[in-house]
């Protein structure tokens, strides 16, 4: 009888876990595990050089050389930092892969706690990072469409927001990473080409006469929230870590040649790109126009308008492949959860309402609070402290707590001579 019933358990096991591999091999995340090194590299740099570059120059305007330049630095060092410890704990317990942020929280803290901490955490900075690329979409386009037609009828910021959000509704549905590495490959190309267009355009416009590199508020308390949102926007710049360990699980990994080695190499590639994207960009951009430069540097920008329309394009194509970066992980988080959780089947169907659900959600609230400057400071806040919280806690506590202060006061001013779908 005993011996029975322990067949009877060894079979519902193994159907238990053949189960469970029939959902991962759906689910977006683990579902391709055959990603070269070179795919790290992109999809690290699509991930974290994004929106943030544009509006650091604005940043620096907040600190100044001194303190904006320091936090550049260290910000840098720092996260480069944090992906190290992230790529080598992937793998930190033998035969077992961490492919999923919040899979890492729950080796740390427990099978509950870890959810509570991780979960939250990484949805605000996914979700919030999807809303702002849509209003960073939006704006982009009707930037392309002011210079190339002045005299044209001005049309309102949310048109554009709409059409940018409509190429999601298509491009959400390729079912995983890998499936998306070309797009990932445009989007890191082309943020590199709009940096490089930033800088170059304000080096050719030399230095603005009568620059005034002081502080932008005139007030101590205005400095100080300053400089609380300008923490926010750099936090925001360097927040691709959210995403580490899902692009890590696209790799295929054996004990003799384990995923962290071409992880590792994608990710120095990686870093040397976002850092001659982010330092001329913020010192060159803050050097040619002081405290008056716009929270887009490219908004700063207006000749020669062939390149201004250039540079637009190149960040429309970005943040399309920025969206999907991040959007992958909430699709993985609700997918794995209604077919895990509540037993839905594993199909198309779910996959098209999910989706298109989400799209349509992260589209409307774009349009309903495009405040592009405060949004940064705001999400960048929390962007940063799931990403080094459990290794450098301090930082990511004060960043949590002091920059969405700064950049929620921001976005009230901002607020004040808003309308609505305006």
């Amino acid at each position: 009888m005993s011996e029975m019933e322990n067949k009877r358990r060894g079979s519902i096991r193994s159907e238990e876990s053949d189960n469970n591999k029939t959902v991962e091999d759906w689910l977006p995340i683990t579902s391709s595990r055959n990603a070269k090194w070179y795919y790290s590299s992109f999809h690290n740099v699509t991930a974290m050089v994004g929106a943030g570059v544009l509006s650091l120059p604005y940043a620096m305007s907040q600190m100044g050389w001194y303190w904006g330049g320091t936090v550049l630095i260290i910000s840098w060092v720092v996260t480069l930092y944090t992906l190290w410890q992230m790529v080598e704990m992937h793998e930190m317990v033998p035969g077992k892969r961490f492919d999923r942020y919040h899979e890492l929280g729950q080796e740390a803290f427990g099978e509950k706690l870890g959810l509570y901490i991780v979960v939250p955490q990484q949805l605000t900075v996914e979700v919030g990072v999807n809303i702002l690329y849509m209003v960073t979409g939006g704006k982009s386009l009707k930037k392309i469409y002011d210079t190339a037609c002045p005299d044209c009828k001005p049309l309102k910021t949310t048109y554009f927001i709409m059409i940018f959000g409509s190429v999601h509704f298509f491009l959400s549905h390729c079912p995983n990473f890998n499936s998306i590495s070309f797009v990932s490959f445009l989007a890191a190309v082309t943020s590199l080409s709009y940096s490089t267009i930033g800088w170059g355009a304000s080096v050719h416009k030399g230095i603005s006469p009568n620059v005034d590199y002081s502080a932008r508020s005139t007030t101590t308390v205005g400095r100080v929230f300053g400089a609380f949102h300008a923490l926010g926007e750099v936090a925001f710049a360097y927040a691709g870590h959210n995403v580490v360990l899902e692009i890590q699980a696209t790799m295929p990994s054996t004990p003799e040649n384990p995923c962290k080695k071409p992880m590792w190499k994608g990710v120095i590639v990686a870093y040397f790109i976002v850092a001659i994207c982010y330092f001329p960009v913020a010192f060159v951009g803050y050097a040619t126009f002081g405290n008056s430069v716009e929270d887009n540097i490219l908004i700063s920008l207006s000749k020669p308008a062939w390149l201004i329309i250039m540079a637009n394009a190149f960040v429309v194509i970005h943040v399309i492949g920025s969206y999907q970066i991040f959007a992958m992980g909430v699709f993985d988080m609700v997918e794995s959860y209604l077919v895990k959780a509540r037993k839905f089947t594993p199909s198309k169907m779910l996959r098209l309402i999910v989706r298109t659900t989400y799209v349509a959600i992260t589209l409307f609230l774009g349009m309903t609070f495009p405040f592009f400057g405060g949004l940064l400071g705001f999400f960048g806040g929390f962007a940063f402290a799931p990403t080094t919280y459990f290794i450098c806690i301090i930082i990511g506590i004060l960043l949590m707590i002091l920059a969405p202060i700064g950049a929620l006061r921001q976005i009230i001013l901002q607020a004040k001579h808003y309308k609505f779908y305006s």
